[in-house]
């Protein structure tokens, strides 16, 4: 069976492996049709993301076929199309005991921790699909990107009127902007890249946008009239990015990493303390938020259709992947075509 294994970083291998055993009692057996690239495959391609292992097949952003279930398995069907909720957990921790199935001691995500979904047909948990009548499998690839932004906006919990700060207008940056507006908070967005700053302010309809420099945190206050921001959400992973946003926060102001680092973030702890701060992160999404967020595509309230900049055949993948490791790319969202259809 064909795959693309990320043997080492930067290194990607076009490989037979063995094909999938029949589906075992709660599993299915599916066909990814298309597959999304994540700011995780690309750390993963650099060697920068500290959960990895090689070798290892990519592919946790999916929209996938059930073409066979196993025994006992109730809430799909042979001929569904799926999103995929990559998060493998126990189900016996203490996180899975207290309904924290992201924060697993035991956690595998796909593509990440264990083989994922570039490849012709894997096996997966029947309850880590997720049914759509109506998406297309683009679309279903698009979930799991979103269902990061949609924990993080819920972790900082915006309310109607409040200034929320989103720091990096990437995908994950992205997927935070579609949740945040749906609070009704003022959605103000800052990245060094003022392409995506357009494209923040002219397809997504954010209020303000703002050009990181060494002015930043003046142009903050004049856009929140002195006031700084009652959320920020830093989706930059980058520790410079991650350290400086603890002085964006407006009192009671609430902040949220939703992008990792392996470095220690540093900051002078009465900045924080003054304004009475609080720290949060976020890992991952829950189940609530693949079916809340396809019933949102499925209604209209979110389009993905300015989301996929980018398309990418099976057999050109590995010649063309380089690419979305660079900003000019003006890559937003790509996705892998792994079948024809």
């Amino acid at each position: 069976m064909r795959a693309i294994r990320l043997e080492e970083p930067k290194r990607f291998e076009y490989v037979d492996i063995e094909s999938p055993a029949l589906p075992g009692p709660g599993q299915a057996l599916v066909r990814t049709h298309r597959m999304g690239i994540c700011g995780t495959d690309l750390s993963g391609y650099l060697g920068k993301m500290p959960f990895m292992q090689y070798p290892r097949i990519l592919g946790h952003e999916l929209g996938v076929e059930v073409i066979e279930v196993g025994p006992g398995v109730t809430n799909v069907s042979v001929g569904d199309r799926c999103s995929v909720e990559p998060y493998m957990n126990c189900g016996q921790c203490h996180a899975c005991r207290k309904g924290a199935t992201n924060c697993c001691a035991k956690l595998n995500v796909i593509g990440v921790m264990i083989d994922g979904g570039l490849c012709e047909q894997f096996l997966i948990r029947a309850d880590k699909l997720h049914v759509s009548k109506k998406l297309s499998y683009e679309q279903l690839a698009l979930v799991e990107t979103l269902a990061i932004g949609c924990h993080a906006v819920d972790r900082g919990a915006p309310q109607a009127g409040e200034n929320v700060l989103i720091v990096g207008a990437g995908p994950i940056g992205l997927a935070t902007i579609e949740f945040v507006k749906l609070t009704g908070a003022r959605t103000i967005v800052a990245d060094l890249n003022a392409q995506r700053l357009k494209f923040c302010k002219q397809v997504m309809g954010v209020d303000e946008t703002l050009l990181v420099g060494e002015d930043f945190e003046q142009q903050l206050r004049e856009v929140t009239r002195g006031d700084k921001a009652d959320v920020v959400i830093d989706a930059t992973g980058h520790v410079g990015s991650m350290s400086a946003a603890f002085g964006y926060i407006a009192p009671m102001g609430r902040l949220v990493y939703v992008g990792i680092t392996t470095q220690e973030v540093r900051f002078a702890h009465p900045m924080f303390h003054k304004p009475e701060g609080t720290l949060l992160c976020s890992r991952n999404a829950l189940p609530r938020d693949f079916t809340r967020i396809i019933e949102l595509i499925e209604t209209g309230r979110i389009d993905t259709g300015p989301w996929i900049t980018h398309r990418v055949g099976y057999d050109d993948f590995v010649r063309q992947f380089d690419q979305f490791t660079r900003p000019e790319t003006g890559a937003i969202k790509a996705i892998v075509q792994v079948t024809d259809e």
